[in-house]
């Protein structure tokens, strides 16, 4: 952690493995004990960046241990949260997604990550290869 004033940065490289998803949530329970934030808006960018950090684990560096996934959170004293996670798997086409709240994909067990990212941070952007997604959260 480097404190900059009032303003945080964390930056982690993880490994490509479920485990990583503890590390994170362990560094997000603390982060939120450790500051006054909203809950609801909170709990909404801990799930989007679960997500994240999900899909780039399984999908992008598909479990790969010699592959890491890098994350980079950035907490300003307005309360605006920015988070940065990359992986080094080759992308997705994130612009074409299939919709998952369309009557045919509503039963599948897959397919919600990126519409939840989307759906919960303020401002949700990928990369041009898709293997890199930064989103902002208004926790104020």
């Amino acid at each position: 952690m480097l404190t900059l004033g009032k303003n945080l940065r964390y930056s982690l490289a993880l490994k490509s493995e479920p485990e990583s998803i503890t590390v994170l949530d362990n560094l997000l329970v603390q982060f939120a004990k450790n500051h006054k934030l909203n809950t609801h808006k909170y709990a909404d960018a801990c799930v989007a960046i679960g997500e994240a950090l999900n899909n780039a684990i399984y999908h992008g560096n598909k479990l790969n241990n010699d592959k890491k996934v890098s994350l980079e959170l950035l907490f300003l004293k307005n309360q605006t949260l920015y988070c940065t996670i990359s992986d080094e798997g080759l992308g997705f086409d994130y612009n074409n997604l299939p919709n998952p709240t369309l009557p045919h994909n509503i039963e599948k067990l897959t397919g919600r990550g990126v519409f939840i990212m989307r759906y919960n941070a303020y401002k949700c952007a990928f990369n041009a290869a898709g293997n890199k997604v930064e989103m902002q959260f208004l926790l104020s």
